[in-house]
């Protein structure tokens, strides 16, 4: 594991089209409407947060591919693990529990007093996070108009 530059997001595109992929299987409401915007958008902000230090980045490779990443935030005391990706062939093999403990850790060594963590409804990789102790706290409802 290892915390990657602004240079390499590039490298995290196949993790971002899978999770887009993932969510439209298993979105209880919105199936087909991910991702909300290009990927290639999605990695310019990734770019321009590492590059001003307001995100970081933790990824786990194979072979030189990215299998698992996590990008994590702070502002003030408020800490959030914005994404947490295990591409669906390495699931099960403890690398999402590896970076989710990354996150945790360096979360709180950062100052974090509280962390959040946004899943898609449908998602079942809300029980991976309740092991963690994440719990419930809202449910956001949305209408396209």
């Amino acid at each position: 594991m290892r915390q990657i530059t602004h240079d390499e997001v590039y490298r995290l595109e196949e993790c971002l089209k899978a999770l887009a992929e993932h969510h439209n299987e298993v979105s209880v409401n919105f199936k087909g409407s991910f991702p909300k915007k290009p990927v290639s958008e999605t990695l310019a902000a990734f770019e321009k947060a590492l590059a001003d230090g307001s995100s970081k980045i933790a990824v786990i490779e194979d072979n030189g591919r990215a299998a698992v990443f996590c990008k994590i935030d702070l502002v003030g005391t408020q800490g959030s693990v914005d994404y947490l990706i295990v591409l669906k062939e390495y699931r099960g093999s403890g690398y999402g529990g590896q970076l989710m403990d990354w996150a945790l850790d360096t979360l709180r060594k950062d100052g974090a007093a509280r962390i959040e963590i946004k899943v898609v409804d449908g998602n079942d990789a809300k029980a991976f996070y309740e092991k963690y102790g994440f719990r419930t706290v809202s449910q956001i409802l949305r209408a396209d108009i």
